[in-house]
């Protein structure tokens, strides 16, 4: 996702939901190369990662 020189309301960003809190998340400027690959809303949740697949 590509937003130079545009402004770009936060309601207007993509959302994902956070594979281990089930939280949903924003985009944010330094996952703009790799938007496809983030799961995690954070390094916390990155970190909990076994905890949230053994739950299901």
């Amino acid at each position: 996702m590509k937003l130079r020189g545009k402004t770009v309301r936060k309601n207007d960003l993509p959302v994902k939901t956070c594979a281990a809190c089930g939280r949903p998340f924003t985009w944010r400027k330094k996952w703009e190369r790799v938007w496809e690959e983030v799961k995690y809303c954070s390094d916390a949740c990155r970190k909990n990662k076994s905890y949230a697949q053994s739950k299901t």
